[in-house]
């Protein structure tokens, strides 16, 4: 296939492509690939289109083709890394993504690796790369999230390494806290019951222990561990009212007197 033939093909598949047509661009890229199977743009750009369409092991197969003629090129190693992250190959798209770094190195793939790194479970390395990218990018919204979430997760840890020995109630409540804000509110709530099991005049961990069983649904109990926190502190009265009216799985109470005589049992 000669060139001016190889670039019309690229500029139609690129113009369908961006216009929402990805089928007719893969045609047009198979088209050109019948005549050409080994060049590098062609199969640079099917890789992509494949991609978009979940496709991922066809389209891996197209960004090595495309590599293998073009092994430095920056653009067809962005797109493999990525490519090889679906996959779940961590490894192979981190090695890409190091290749590209001691090439060009570029805000963009310091930010792709972090997330290469995150999904791959490597926790110490991921919240290094986003500490990274924040200093250099102060506002970056989605390093702050996911450095947040990451200390989460290793406080989660190193609470649930506390609670396996002999805890005091205050452990076990901070472990609820902090699996609440994992959403996981099955895990909450056996943290906040041990704590009321250790203390229980725990008003703070009852209020809690309703609002996790609210989220998930089993406002029964959720209404039994409010008049508990009622019972021990009167005073969160309000904030029972709150929390049973503002969340999904709530009721709606016109009559104060009638809520905490309800709460009162």
């Amino acid at each position: 296939m000669n060139k001016s033939t190889a670039e019309d093909i690229v500029r139609r598949a690129t113009a369908a492509f961006n216009s929402g047509r990805p089928d007719e661009a893969r045609q047009l890229c198979e088209q050109g690939l019948t005549r050409a199977p080994g060049d590098a743009i062609l199969n640079h750009l099917l890789a992509a289109v494949l991609f978009s369409q979940g496709k991922i092991q066809p389209a891996r197969g197209h960004v090595e083709t495309s590599l293998a003629q073009r092994p430095d090129n920056a653009a067809g190693l962005l797109l493999a890394a990525r490519i090889a992250r679906a996959a779940k190959d961590f490894g192979g798209a981190l090695t890409h993504l190091d290749r590209v770094i001691a090439m060009a190195p570029q805000r963009e793939i310091f930010i792709e690796k972090a997330r290469t790194l995150d999904q791959a479970g490597l926790r110490p390395q991921a919240r290094e790369a986003w500490q990274a990218i924040l200093e250099v990018v102060p506002h970056n919204t989605e390093a702050a999230a996911r450095l947040g979430r990451l200390t989460w997760e290793n406080g989660v840890t190193l609470l649930e390494r506390a609670a396996a020995r002999d805890a005091p109630a205050s452990v076990w409540f901070d472990l609820g806290l902090a699996r609440q804000d994992l959403r996981d509110y099955h895990g909450a709530a056996t943290a906040y019951r041990r704590a009321l099991e250790l203390k229980p005049d725990f008003a703070e961990a009852a209020l809690n222990l309703g609002v996790v069983l609210q989220e998930s649904g089993d406002l029964d109990s959720a209404m039994r561990a409010y008049a508990d926190a009622y019972r021990l502190r009167p005073q969160m009265f309000g904030t029972i009212a709150m929390a049973l009216t503002s969340a999904p799985h709530g009721r709606l109470w016109i009559d104060e007197a009638a809520l905490r005589r309800s709460l009162s049992g």
